[in-house]
């Protein structure tokens, strides 16, 4: 491939309507949208102390930009460049983009995803928007290739962006690994290696990855005030999913609790499957008992009853995840998934420690007027940009050029991505699949980049029959 004519009509459309898609964003949402975990992470970035809940690195890049201009502008801006950045450099890997790929991104600009969700602070949003910038890099390196030093520099970027995405969510390792992986076989295409030899290439990029990884989170996790957030949602999970198993078989035994902790097994039975939901665990707070209970049983003794809760009744755990994960793919009832948010609201005593005030304004309300408006359609619907991802990864990967392995990877490390909830899930909202959504759109508008059939036949109509010959 060959960067774009920058003369081509169908470029110069499509650079303007990203340009302009960017330009809207910004000026619709800035300086950001925020919600309780937002304002939390603004508070961790500028007093430089972790609560630990939520992987501390998102916290701690408010608090750079914070410090360079206070307030969350420079994080929205940071979002919105690299959700946007992307498709404008994937428009510079095609030879002559059409006017379809124009069409397809003006189409996304109007979506909440594109239009909305960049300027909310959240992490979903950060870890989305690296993941997807970190696979283009990847497709930029394989373009620049001969040139070592645009190589490098392309590869040195993905695999930046790629690591702030894995310590963005805990997850988010599966889409490294996918761009180490698309590392290694563009590296095997492009230099003539033997798998040996691109394995060897992908297990030094993958060390260093870990290496960099592993000494960022040491180094966060020194600031920490609490233990860290992954352990205690790895108990809610745990709480979770037994709760879940006795809403669909209350007689079943608790091997484990009913004998070196009743009270607990009991307050599942009563109040936890009373409060039960698969939409999300939130409700089971509501029970002090039954929370008085999990804070007081050791971890090993729960973690126990949860392994052998697996181990001898699969069919009812996997029923009752299937549940739960169907709720997270299709988000049957959207307005319980929290699809997006607008305007600035947080607990009080956070807010005033970072010296804001709550936030609705005429242009918030515009806004979730406009988002509401996207309820109930396929554009607020995962398992639609699943298929649209899948079926992306079978055409970029039979293709098999070098910019599409990163690109068809990008589309299976999202779907793998989106499977691991199966396992891990506890709420439904609607951000936790984001990363889903960006790659199927951009994974689409890469291939739309070479359509040019509706240009050809619209031509050869107002040419008339001698040019449709022709």
């Amino acid at each position: 491939m060959t960067l774009a004519s920058q003369d081509s009509t169908g470029a110069k459309a499509t650079a303007g309507v990203i340009f302009a898609g960017f330009v809207f964003s910004l000026a619709a949402n800035l300086p950001g949208h925020m919600s309780y975990d937002s304002v939390i992470q603004l508070v961790e970035g500028r007093t430089g102390a972790y609560a630990g809940w939520h992987p501390p690195v998102t916290s701690w890049l408010l608090g750079v930009l914070d410090a360079i201009l206070p307030g969350t502008a420079l994080f929205v801006v940071l979002d919105s460049l690299l959700i946007y950045g992307s498709l404008w450099a994937l428009m510079r890997l095609a030879r002559r983009p059409g006017w379809a790929a124009a069409a397809l991104a003006l189409a996304a600009a109007f979506t909440p995803q594109y239009l909305i969700y960049p300027g909310i602070v959240w992490k979903d949003v950060l870890f989305s928007a690296a993941t997807v910038a970190g696979f283009v890099a990847l497709a930029m390196a394989a373009q620049a290739w001969p040139r070592i030093g645009a190589r490098w520099a392309w590869l040195g970027f993905g695999l930046v962006l790629l690591i702030v995405a894995a310590l963005a969510r805990q997850n988010g390792i599966l889409l490294l690994l996918g761009g180490i992986a698309a590392f290694a076989w563009i590296a095997k295409r492009l230099e003539n290696l033997t798998v040996r030899r691109a394995a060897l290439w992908g297990g030094a990029a993958l060390a260093l990855a870990l290496a960099i990884f592993t000494a960022t989170n040491v180094a966060l996790g020194m600031r920490l005030t609490k233990e860290y957030g992954g352990a205690r949602q790895f108990r809610l999970l745990q709480a979770y999913d037994i709760v879940a198993v006795l809403a669909a078989k209350p007689s079943l035994p608790l091997a484990v609790l009913d004998k070196q902790d009743p009270s607990l097994a009991r307050e599942m039975r009563g109040d936890g499957v009373r409060l039960y939901t698969p939409q999300r665990n939130d409700t089971l707070a509501a029970s002090q008992p039954l929370q008085t209970a999990l804070t007081a049983v050791p971890p090993p003794v729960l973690r126990a009853q949860w392994f052998r809760l697996i181990l001898h009744h699969p069919l009812l755990y996997l029923s009752a995840r299937a549940r739960i994960f169907g709720w997270v793919l299709f988000t049957p009832d959207i307005d319980k998934c929290l699809p997006f948010t607008v305007g600035v609201q947080g607990p009080q005593d956070e807010m005033d420690a970072v010296d804001m005030d709550p936030r609705w304004d005429d242009r918030d309300d515009a806004l979730q007027s406009y988002g509401n408006a996207f309820q109930g359609t396929p554009v607020f619907q995962h398992g639609l940009y699943a298929l649209l991802s899948l079926v992306a990864a079978w055409i970029l990967l039979r293709r098999g050029r070098e910019a599409d392995i990163a690109m068809g990877l990008l589309q299976v490390s999202a779907l793998l991505y989106t499977a691991s909830f199966f396992v891990i899930s506890i709420a439904c909202d609607y951000r936790y699949l984001y990363a889903l959504d960006l790659a199927a759109v951009t994974g689409w508008f890469y291939l739309a980049l070479d359509w040019h059939w509706p240009e050809r036949r619209i031509k050869a109509f107002l040419h008339g029959p001698d040019e449709r010959r022709g």
